[in-house]
């Protein structure tokens, strides 16, 4: 029996895990991971702990990222919308859109003509309809190409699909969220900001907070600590049994009640595992 033995740590990727802020904007390129984190992600593990991603990524968009992550549990992807397990190369739980969700984010591209779309699909295929800078910059990143599409239907992007991400301004993204909440249809989804300019469409349940007590189940776990910057990992910091987030975390999350460490560039990580053996 380790230290950890017992004990889930999930993080979060882009600006939690490794910072990739510039590379995103389109101001410069990703950072590489701060050893510190990779040094305490391993000694973490071999104390018995179980460490996994949990990240907004649909799961070909974190496919070439996992390669340099260590992980000794499933990881949590699309925004939680499944759990899947790279050792195995197996979803072990999905909670995807359902295929009337086709219809609904056709009626939303309508509605809102400025915002661009990506949809993510069981397969490595990503479609997107009005691309914009940041898609391109997006698949940079990830390593992803994508096919564009004119318009949203059974033709064009037959589901399933994993997730939608609205891409946008703030302000119409806003307003597109707050539409979707006041449709008849709005149990079926859950909406949750990503970033500023990033709104995440995924299926009732399917959060990050829901499946990472899913996840803490199938690892047998009794302890689960989380670590996450933005708006879409609160579900799973209030989820845990102790949640932290990175000094360059948003307001909203840092005054949430988790415990702030230091910046991601810094090695957060590696903070937040000093910080659960200090106990």
């Amino acid at each position: 029996m380790g230290k950890c033995s017992g004990m889930l740590l999930l993080s979060d990727y882009d600006n939690t895990f490794c910072y990739t802020e510039k590379a995103l904007s389109g101001s410069g390129e990703a950072a590489p991971v701060n050893p510190r984190n990779l040094e305490a992600v391993r000694y973490w593990m071999a104390e018995g702990g179980r460490f996994a991603v949990a990240t907004g990524r649909a799961l070909a968009a974190f496919r070439r990222q996992a390669a340099g992550v260590p992980m000794n549990a499933p990881a949590v992807v699309d925004n939680g919308g499944a759990i899947y397990d790279f050792a195995q190369e197996r979803y072990l739980v999905k909670n995807f859109l359902p295929d009337r969700a086709l219809w609904h984010i056709a009626a939303l591209m309508d509605a809102f003509p400025t915002v661009s779309l990506e949809l993510y699909h069981e397969d490595d295929q990503v479609q997107v309809m009005r691309p914009r800078a940041w898609n391109d910059q997006h698949a940079k990143l990830t390593g992803l190409g994508y096919e564009v599409i004119e318009a949203v239907t059974a033709e064009t992007a037959p589901p399933p699909f994993a997730k939608a991400l609205f891409v946008g301004e703030k302000a119409d993204l806003t307003a597109l969220r707050d539409f979707i909440r006041a449709q008849s249809w709005s149990g079926d989804y859950e909406t949750i900001f990503s970033s500023d300019l990033l709104l995440e469409l995924t299926a009732r349940g399917a959060d990050k907070g829901t499946m990472a007590l899913k996840l803490k189940e199938l690892c047998g776990c009794e302890k689960l600590f989380c670590v996450g910057d933005h708006a879409n990992d609160l579900p799973m910091l209030l989820a845990a049994d102790r949640g932290f987030a990175p000094a360059n975390a948003i307001e909203e999350v840092r005054s949430s009640g988790v415990q702030v460490v230091c910046h991601c560039l810094d090695g957060a990580i590696a903070d937040v595992v000093e910080a659960v053996l200090s106990e």
